[in-house]
C-alpha cells in the first residue's frame, strides 16, 4: 500500500473528528456571542484582524483570500459587503494597475478594536481555561507543524 494509500489509525482519527468538531463548535459559539454583543462576528473579524496585521493594513485579494481558505468568489462578495459597511475600501495595486488591494480603513480597525473584549472572553471562557501553560505549548507546537507540512504538500 503506498504512503498515500496508508490507512488512518483508530486514534488518529478519534483525534481528528474531535479536533474538528471543537473547533467548528467554538467557533460558532464565540460567533454567537459577538453577534449578540452588536459587534462584528468571527468572518468580518478575521478580515480585520488580517488586514491590520499585513503591511500598510492591506493585502491582495487574493493575499486575503488564501489567508482565509476564501474563494477567490468569496471573497469578493465578502469585501464588497464589509466595503458597503465601510470597514475596508479597495485600492489599486501601486505595482500592478489590474490588481487590487483590500486595506483596512479607520472604521474598520476602529470595530475590530471594540469586538475584541468579546472575542477574547469567548477564546478564553471555551478555549483557554481548559488548557494548562504546557497544554497550550503542545498545541502551539503541534498546528505549527502541522500547518508547515500542509505547506509543504502544497509546494511539491
Amino acid at each position: 500500500m503506498s504512503k498515500m494509500m496508508k490507512m488512518l489509525s483508530d486514534v488518529k482519527k478519534a483525534a481528528w473528528v474531535e479536533f474538528y468538531l471543537a473547533q467548528a463548535q467554538i467557533t460558532r459559539e464565540i460567533d454567537r456571542r459577538m453577534t449578540a454583543a452588536g459587534v462584528v462576528g468571527m468572518e468580518v473579524y478575521d478580515v480585520l484582524l488580517n488586514l491590520e496585521d499585513a503591511p500598510d493594513s492591506r493585502l491582495r485579494m487574493n493575499e486575503l483570500a488564501d489567508r482565509l481558505t476564501y474563494s477567490r468568489s468569496g471573497i469578493t462578495r465578502l469585501v464588497d459587503r464589509l466595503e458597503k459597511e465601510s470597514l475596508v475600501t479597495r485600492v489599486a495595486c501601486p505595482m500592478d494597475r489590474r490588481a487590487m488591494h483590500c486595506q483596512l480603513t479607520d472604521h474598520g480597525r476602529a470595530e475590530r478594536e471594540r469586538a475584541w473584549p468579546f472575542y477574547s472572553a469567548g477564546i478564553e471562557d471555551l478555549f483557554g481555561r481548559h488548557l494548562s501553560d504546557e497544554d497550550a505549548k503542545t498545541i502551539v507546537r503541534l498546528f505549527f507543524r502541522l500547518k508547515k507540512a500542509t505547506h509543504e504538500s502544497k509546494n511539491l
